[in-house]
């Protein structure tokens, strides 16, 4: 017998209350909602913290007000005047947009020496703050049957969340999210002021904020200056607006003050942020899919992908300058990849979730009440299967879909189809609400793509597609390409030579004029890349349906197992906390150092010293002239550590982080900003899929050393001056 929708929901959020109240054994390992902080309270005041615990729940409130998010790394307010700290490497796409080989400021960095030098960031550049979150769980899933067609289920949802966020975006100048939250067990509305003018103000040189580069990355110990500023603007009325020199700074409800005493070994530290993703709650499926077959693919690719690039942009070129970004992208993805292929292998994995699985299903058999979550877990494994099976056979296909003008083309086509329908019918990312992002996606293009890079790329892509067998190829692409395993590498490249000199995409204003054309005018285009977009149309739509009757399976399946996930662990005395989905999050913990493995023991600090025994005088470890002859001197300034003898470069944490976590502001017991959150060690990043506490740990660059080299190397002092800098 069906229990009404009312009890269930009473249930369900009981279940949810109960399972973040104090249990007594926290560990440091979670990501914890706002609202979650109020049950955490007690272990957050004995870790260290002396604010109030509950101003941390209030996002209106300091310090919860001052941080924000750039739509894929975490930065913080520190001046009145909107200016924003975050990672080097979170602003470099925006430098590296604003570089040439004449004017490199990748190389020599940027400061701009006032707020009239300081340049528009890259195109599509944001900074969002969070205002308010609310539970809309009842409004995007209340009263839908559960013997719906998946299909109908995904439409209902997705027509719901849409809705909510038309409601929350009424008044212009707000970008809302429905999140879902626990597999879509909750939904969330999350309202954020959306700043578009957004300005690279300071930069430090590669030779800094990147030091050690791919050779460090992920390493301890760091050396690494991983800061950089921008600075938000709006319009003259104080709203949100496109970038215009008529605009002003933007003035934040709160600020962070800047520590220049800093922390000491063993202190409480917490960050703040915008994780993006974590996959602890995943089915071993999902483990096995991963470890024994994506990730060990994604290696040998990203690694051909890479050199592929590097042979294409010779360094010193523009074409290298252009894709500066990427490669420091794919190299760090390549780094993580094999960091976590390690860590599952070092901790089994596989074993240790077979054994959690076992142990659920122990409890799940235990009651006759719990089978049909039993049976939904079961439905959901086979789903997983479906999944991987389905990833499998698509990804050499969506690799030989990756060139940029490709890209271009297919959004085009499908923005041209979606225009035909009402605004609420569209596809998310094609509504009015997107195109503002649209167009600046085609305006960043010009400065991140060269022909001959691109034809490189794609020859790599289409070489490992067509080396597939029949059945995991796709008869459309085959056919508008006029492809098959028998081409020789002369014709293919020949073939694709066509593309790249009959094309007009690589005009931004036709780009830009063509997000106005209907479907007739670009199915009667003659540019070969709009063609290639038309001919895959009806394919792409195809596999894009048979992928939302799979997700309205999961819309069903998901919450049944998070739900018998969230009362298990209660079971057990265990607190749980939603996987990462790029939603605001507190960690917190401790300053210490470890030791990952037998032998190998990791300091909490790294000294100004590190530098002069690391450098090589070239690339990655090149520091300035004038940095060295400062450490060489013991020219520490204000911010000496008397515990460590010198100047703190990075410090190590127990603070659970990933990806979206960069540029978090790290704070004290007393909310004081001193440090940056930028990485983690090579044996965390297997912390996504299973949390270890003895061996995980996170790296942040000391507001000390940014304080150091802003004023003694890049003459940085205006800067400091319009921070609050407390000693």
């Amino acid at each position: 017998m069906k229990k009404p929708h009312h009890i269930l929901s009473t249930l369900l959020c009981a279940s949810l209350a109960a399972a973040i109240s104090p249990t007594g054994a926290f560990a440091k390992e979670g990501m914890f909602t706002p609202e979650q902080i109020p049950g955490i309270a007690g272990d957050l005041r004995a870790t260290g913290l002396n604010l109030d615990p509950a101003t941390l729940a209030d996002l209106t409130a300091f310090p919860m007000g001052a941080v924000i998010s750039l739509g894929g790394c975490t930065a913080s307010f520190v001046s009145p005047n909107g200016l924003v700290v975050t990672n080097h490497h979170c602003a470099r796409g925006s430098v590296q947009f604003n570089s040439t080989s004449e004017n490199n400021y990748l190389e020599n960095g940027f400061l701009a020496a006032s707020m009239a030098e300081e340049l528009p960031a890259a195109p599509g550049s944001r900074v969002y703050v969070t205002l308010q979150v609310d539970d809309v769980t009842e409004r995007v899933t209340g009263g839908l049957d559960p013997a719906l067609e998946p299909r109908e289920r995904f439409a209902k949802i997705e027509q719901r969340r849409k809705a909510l966020i038309g409601e929350c975006e009424s008044e212009p100048g707000y970008r809302c999210q429905a999140a879902s939250f626990f597999g879509g067990l909750q939904y969330k509305l999350i309202r954020r002021l959306e700043i578009r003018d957004v300005r690279i103000v300071y930069s430090p040189a590669d030779a800094i904020g990147r030091y050690g580069g791919d050779i460090d990355n992920w390493r301890w110990p760091r050396h690494t200056g991983d800061f950089a500023f921008y600075r938000a603007y709006v319009g003259p009325d104080g709203r949100p607006a496109d970038y215009a020199e008529e605009n002003v700074p933007y003035s934040p409800p709160h600020i962070l003050e800047v520590s220049a005493g800093g922390l000491e070994n063993g202190d409480f530290v917490m960050a703040m942020g915008y994780p993006g993703s974590t996959s602890r709650y995943a089915r071993l499926a999902s483990v096995r899919q991963t470890f024994d077959w994506q990730y060990p693919e994604f290696v040998r690719f990203f690694s051909d992908w890479i050199a592929t690039i590097e042979a294409a942009a010779p360094e010193g070129s523009d074409a290298r300058i252009r894709y500066a970004s990427r490669l420091a992208q794919l190299n760090n993805v390549l780094k993580n990849l094999k960091g976590q292929i390690d860590g599952a292998r070092r901790n089994d994995l596989v074993g240790r979730r077979a054994q959690r699985e076992a142990e659920l299903n122990e409890w799940i058999a235990a009651d006759p009440h719990r089978m049909m979550l039993g049976q939904a877990i079961g439905e959901l494994d086979a789903l997983s299967e479906e999944r991987a099976a389905e990833a499998k056979r698509s990804y050499w296909y969506g690799n030989a879909l990756r060139p940029q003008l490709l890209g271009a083309a297919q959004r085009l086509y499908r923005l041209a189809h979606e225009r035909t329908k009402p605004d609420a019918a569209r596809e998310s990312g094609y509504q009015e609400r997107d195109m503002a992002m649209l167009r600046q996606r085609m305006s960043v293009i010009d400065r991140r793509y060269d022909p001959a890079v691109d034809k490189a790329e794609w020859m790599l892509f289409l070489r490992g597609y067509l080396a597939q067998p029949a059945d995991m190829r796709i008869e459309a692409l085959d056919e508008a390409m006029g492809l098959s395993p028998e081409l020789s590498d002369e014709e293919l490249s020949e073939k694709l030579d066509g593309y790249y000199e009959d094309t007009v995409l690589n005009s931004l204003d036709t780009r830009l004029a063509l997000m106005d054309a209907s479907p007739e005018e670009l199915d009667g285009h003659a540019d070969p890349f709009i063609r290639l977009a038309a001919a895959l149309h009806e394919t792409q739509m195809a596999r894009e349906e048979a992928g939302k009757v799979r997700s309205g399976r999961a819309n069903l399946l998901n919450p049944q197992y998070m739900r018998a996930i969230i009362s298990w662990q209660q079971s057990r005395g265990h607190a749980a906390y939603p996987d990462a989905n790029s939603t605001l999050r507190v960690t917190y913990g401790t300053v210490m150092g470890g030791s990952p493995a037998d032998g190998l023991l990791y300091e909490p600090f790294t000294r100004l010293e590190g530098i002069l025994q690391k450098d090589t005088g070239e690339d990655p470890f090149n520091s300035p002239a004038a940095q060295l002859d400062l450490i060489r001197a013991d020219d520490y300034g204000d911010y000496y550590l008397d515990s460590i003898g010198s100047v703190p470069v990075n410090f190590l944490s127990d603070l659970d982080s990933t990806g979206g976590n960069s540029g978090s502001a790290t704070l004290d017991a007393d909310g004081k900003l001193v440090g940056l959150l930028f990485d983690g060690t090579l044996e965390s990043v297997n912390s996504d899929w299973d949390f270890d506490p003895d061996i995980t740990r996170t790296i942040h660059v000391d507001t000390r050393y940014m304080l150091w080299v802003m004023e003694k190397i890049d003459g940085a002092q205006a800067l400091i001056d319009e921070m609050t800098i407390v000693r």
